[in-house]
């Protein structure tokens, strides 16, 4: 792939996800995010053979960011120090409130079923492997699903409420709990 192409086709990947995270994966049209790239829709399918493939590819590449983020944290850290810590970012009004570089699990969560079965199979890798970086030992998996599942939650909630006192106290009381 030359390099302009490379590049269109990140400006659409960039612009999918934004749309992704806000709406989930399947409400934004492919004129939609098409638009958002400053592109014609007349362009997409010489990067994308359909919309699915479009938003999986973002879905993952968001869900990726994620896991990078954690990997790049302090090796000495007990899992529970890092679950605190990821807890603090997660949950925060920061991430509640981005529309770019946020977790895009909250927004799909309902739609997943209605997916092809790549969307699932994509988020079942990526607890597997959170969970393999947030527990310290196997007996602490459960714990970290428990936390994952907790922030997840947590964030679905703020962001169904938008900014105000009572996101902010669910934020709060959701990382209050990790902890």
């Amino acid at each position: 792939m030359n390099d302009k192409k490379a590049q269109t086709r990140e400006r659409i990947l960039k612009a999918a996800s934004a749309a992704l995270i806000q709406r989930g994966p399947a409400e934004p049209s492919v004129g939609e995010v098409m638009g958002a790239a400053g592109l014609t829709v007349g362009g997409f399918y010489a990067h994308f053979e359909s919309k699915d493939a479009m938003m999986l590819e973002a879905f993952k590449q968001l869900l990726g960011r994620r896991r990078d983020l954690i990997a790049d944290m302090d090796a000495e850290l007990t899992g529970e120090e890092r679950r605190a810590l990821v807890a603090a970012f997660y949950l925060s009004r920061k991430h509640r409130d981005s529309s770019e570089s946020a977790c895009p699990i909250p927004a799909s969560i309902g739609e997943l079923g209605r997916l092809p079965d790549a969307f699932r199979i994509a988020l079942n890798e990526h607890m597997e492997l959170m969970v393999a970086q947030l527990a310290a030992s196997p007996e602490d998996t459960d714990k970290a699903l428990a936390d994952m599942a907790l922030m997840v939650g947590g964030l679905a909630l703020a962001r169904a409420l938008g900014p105000g006192d009572l996101s902010d106290r669910l934020l709060r009381a959701a990382k209050s709990a990790v902890r």
